[in-house]
């Protein structure tokens, strides 16, 4: 099994289409006992939650998030823990709106810490 997240700051490597998370998002992570939790900002996003369960390396949540426009949306989400050479973790995710339509997969990786 790949690390904790539990303090984790993770971003995604990619921007996704606008009004949805992207390079300058930020995720802060929690992890006890199998739950997963984190708050996210930045970009598109004022404010956005997840809270979910990890078995193993998988993590399955729900997330939900107020954006810029003043408008909110929310998803669920399935993503696989990986653990990159340099030591850093990786979330291959797939994912899907459930308060609108659309689907799709990112990637977030923890930051280097400077």
């Amino acid at each position: 099994m790949a690390r904790s997240l539990d303090g984790l700051v993770l971003s995604p490597v990619a921007d996704q289409a606008p009004g949805q998370v992207g390079t300058r998002t930020r995720f802060t992570y929690h992890e006890e006992d199998g739950r997963i939790w984190a708050e996210y900002a930045g970009g598109d996003v004022v404010r956005g939650h997840l809270v979910g369960t990890r078995e193993g390396d998988r993590i399955d949540f729900r997330y939900v998030q107020l954006k810029t426009d003043r408008t909110t949306s929310s998803g669920h989400c399935v993503s696989l823990v990986v653990d990159l050479p340099d030591g850093r973790v990786r979330l291959d995710e797939t994912w899907e709106w459930e308060s609108q339509d659309g689907s799709g997969t990112s990637v977030v990786e923890e930051l280097p810490v400077p």
